[in-house]
């Protein structure tokens, strides 16, 4: 039965809203009205309100990481515990805290009442739900493991929302020291430094150069430092352009692989994500090569995914998974000396789900080192920049006091 959102008035004139389930949209004004309410607004749930609300409900349209991963985890314990999927949708809609969330549901219950797969409900929502998400969703339904595919799915999630919540914080303090050292510099060259140089501008004494210098920065700093924005706005837009096209995309995502530092975190980051979807869509009983493109669309660097590609292929012409991989020379050895192993076990699952657990762990250890690094650079950075800004005020100080000795 399709689920209608509805805004109505009730009769001390107070706005109500919801989600109801009915044949049609006069059918839930029907209901809504014997519920001694006023219908305002009644349509199906998922779509966006057209009207005055569509710009205040613009924002937030969308299913965060973080609901993402607790409605796949609740979803997937309820229908190991056995429920039926609508009756767990109905759960997960009654229990739902935001709006957008119970609308999302209960249009998804309604898709699967009117005789949709769940995976072919959630097709109706891609931004919520991306491509890998569905083709799990319906390798469970194809394979009546859906259950345990859900765990699996909600597990994966959980660990890619932790993994990318490290590095976020683990940059965010030389991010937050950056602010502050910029902050401080460019207060003591708009506000400190004309205050003390001025003092000579009457004499008739020589400055030092690195106080001139200094001058000329301040000078900048406080009469023409909109031209720092526009060039900045200028060369961001003119890099954007660029790395729109193909080919120097493509060869900007071949040199980022063999940056210094930066290199291997790019490197971890996509292998984890390629061995962590690869186990999922294996383990669901995905074909190899449907399992193969699938993980790669999920890699966010364009050389590593077309390596992916060209694997593949040597894939399809019969060659093992561990071969094609250790062709591209993209992915780390330990990965592919791991799916050599598991081919010859028969269990490229079990050694997948290690070699994403391993390269994560090496990935987090990577992050700390480096993040380890940069702080204390940074420090030197800030207290080199102020060394140069005091010595800039002093030297003109201490030059008047030897010429009046």
């Amino acid at each position: 039965m399709p689920a209608f959102r509805f805004e109505a008035l009730d009769t001390t004139g107070k706005s109500q809203r919801g989600v109801i389930e009915a044949d049609s949209a006069r059918g839930a004004r029907g209901q809504l009205r014997t519920q001694g309410l006023t219908p305002v607004v009644v349509e199906p749930a998922g779509q966006r309100v057209r009207g005055e609300r569509t710009e205040r409900l613009a924002f937030g349209r969308k299913l965060s990481q973080r609901e993402q991963a607790l409605l796949t985890r609740q979803l997937a314990s309820l229908m190991v515990a056995g429920l039926p999927v609508d009756e767990a949708l109905q759960v997960l809609a009654d229990q739902a805290e935001r709006d957008y969330v119970r609308e999302l549901v209960a249009a998804i219950r309604g898709e699967v009442l009117g005789g949709q797969s769940l995976a072919g409900a959630l097709q109706r929502h891609p931004r919520d739900f991306p491509e890998i998400y569905r083709a799990l969703v319906s390798a469970g339904e194809h394979t009546g493991k859906l259950g345990v595919v859900m765990t699996r799915l909600a597990d994966y999630i959980e660990q890619r929302n932790a993994l990318k919540q490290k590095i976020v914080l683990a940059f965010t303090y030389p991010a937050i020291v950056t602010l502050v050292a910029f902050g401080i510099v460019s207060f003591l060259l708009s506000y400190v430094v004309p205050q003390v140089v001025s003092v000579f501008a009457t004499t008739k004494q020589a400055l030092p150069t690195i106080t001139l210098v200094m001058m000329a920065l301040s000078d900048f700093v406080r009469r023409d430092w909109w031209i720092t924005l526009i060039v900045l706005f200028v060369v961001g837009w003119l890099v954007k352009r660029v790395l729109a096209q193909k080919g120097p995309k493509l060869a900007f995502h071949r040199w980022l692989l063999t940056a210094p530092l930066a290199g291997k975190l790019v490197r971890g980051y996509n292998t984890v994500r390629f061995a962590s979807t690869l186990a999922i869509l294996t383990a669901a009983g995905v074909p190899i090569l449907r399992a193969l493109q699938a993980a790669g669309e999920t890699l966010n660097n364009v050389a590593m995914r077309e390596n992916v590609d060209d694997a593949i292929v040597r894939v399809r012409e019969g060659t093992s998974l561990s071969r094609a991989l250790a062709g591209t020379r993209t992915f780390p050895p330990v990965l592919v000396h791991l799916i050599r192993s598991g081919e010859a076990t028969g269990d490229v699952t079990t050694m997948l789900d290690r070699a994403a657990n391993g390269e994560a762990m090496e990935l987090e250890r990577r992050t700390m080192f480096l993040t380890s690094l940069l702080e204390p650079l940074l420090i030197l950075a800030m207290g080199g920049m102020v060394l140069v800004i005091v010595l800039a005020v002093m030297l003109p100080i201490i030059e008047l006091n030897q010429l009046v000795q």
